[in-house]
């Protein structure tokens, strides 16, 4: 038997950069053959539309950069802790709306730099973490794309990590490798959102593990 239809909402725009139709579009499939119905948007003013909101299970979101209006981060937060999931990856949930602390404190965390160009890198899953219905089963796996440095909030659920090695960012003097939270959750209220930080390009999610941990995060996400 399968779950009652639920409904998920697809906010995408900003920078053109991180393709946000084009990899959104990739999910559609995923969401409609696990009983979602799905609604996108091109403007952020979906946000403000309480009812609509309200209604929505999940929020999946890739909208890079650009501004949100105080009425735009009141109707979103309201809605997630409410129960509204809100999941997302790379910069469409993490360089988004820099001057919107409500928005960073909704996400946990923001994107602050990266190394120049693609790098290959490894991300690991954090053992204790293993039995999270995310990331149970996979493995530690690598990437070739930006890896993101990130700011986060101490309280959020750290899934998977990625390590800089001592020396960057250059002329900072760091003589020691730096770990960085990667793939996170957290919950706000009745709400939950999944964060990862992988996904600057179509083919990032080429990668079985980078595929199949963001289609579990929003499914963990969903109302």
């Amino acid at each position: 038997m399968t779950d009652p239809l639920r409904r998920a909402l697809v906010v995408r725009g900003g920078w053109e950069g991180h393709s946000p139709v084009a990899i959104t579009d990739t999910f559609l499939p995923f969401l409609k053959d696990h009983d979602f119905t799905v609604e996108t948007s091109e403007t952020l003013d979906v946000y403000t539309d309480a009812e609509l909101l309200a209604a929505t299970d999940l929020i999946v979101q890739c909208w890079t950069q650009d501004e949100i209006s105080a009425e735009q981060t009141r109707g979103l937060t309201a809605a997630v802790r409410a129960g509204t999931g809100f999941a997302g990856w790379h910069g469409g949930i993490i360089d988004s709306f820099r001057g919107a602390v409500d928005y960073q404190i909704l996400t946990g965390g923001q994107f602050l730099m990266h190394p120049p160009g693609f790098v290959e890198y490894p991300v690991h899953l954090v053992p204790e973490r293993a039995a999270h219905p995310v990331i149970a089963g996979l493995a530690d796996f690598a990437v070739h794309t930006e890896q993101y440095w990130v700011m986060t909030d101490p309280d959020i659920d750290v899934l998977a990590t990625t390590t800089f090695a001592a020396g960057f960012p250059a002329g900072e003097g760091r003589d020691h490798p730096v770990v960085m939270p990667a793939v996170w959750t957290r919950t706000r209220g009745q709400g939950r959102v999944f964060v990862s930080a992988i996904g600057h390009k179509a083919d990032d999610f080429d990668v079985p593990e980078v595929r199949t941990l963001t289609e579990r995060g929003l499914l963990w996400a969903s109302r």
